[in-house]
């Protein structure tokens, strides 16, 4: 099966950005998602959802792609959200215990309804 070109689109507000994931998250993702990420810096989001609704296939190096995210958004002290897995992937998350950094949500609304997390200093 011929691969889907991965696109991101980042939308939302300096309090909870979501980036939309459409297409295979592998090693071809790693610009377009870097990218994504800047752009979510550049509004200052307290907050990111990754929105892999129109995702259907993440390999093992799309996962690292998404480890790396998650760092960045630590270091950053910005919280990472996933929505939109399929129940194969929220499995991967928790076996990878990604679900341990970063929270789960069925679907976008509920992941944007949640709210902003306060870091332990208190800067969001």
């Amino acid at each position: 099966m011929p691969a889907i070109p991965f696109k991101a689109e980042v939308h939302g507000t300096p309090e909870l950005a979501t980036i939309e994931l459409h297409g295979d998250v592998n090693a071809a993702a790693e610009a377009a998602l870097a990218a994504a990420y800047r752009e979510v810096a550049a509004l200052g989001a307290s907050a990111i959802v990754l929105d892999f609704s129109d995702t259907a296939y993440i390999n093992s190096t799309g996962i690292a792609l998404i480890v790396r995210l998650l760092a960045d958004g630590r270091k950053d002290r910005r919280e990472v959200r996933a929505c939109g897995l399929s129940p194969h992937y929220v499995e991967i998350f928790q076996i990878t215990r990604l679900s341990d950094y970063m929270r789960i949500f069925d679907d976008q609304a509920s992941a944007t309804a949640a709210g902003v997390v306060v870091t332990a200093g208190g800067e969001r």
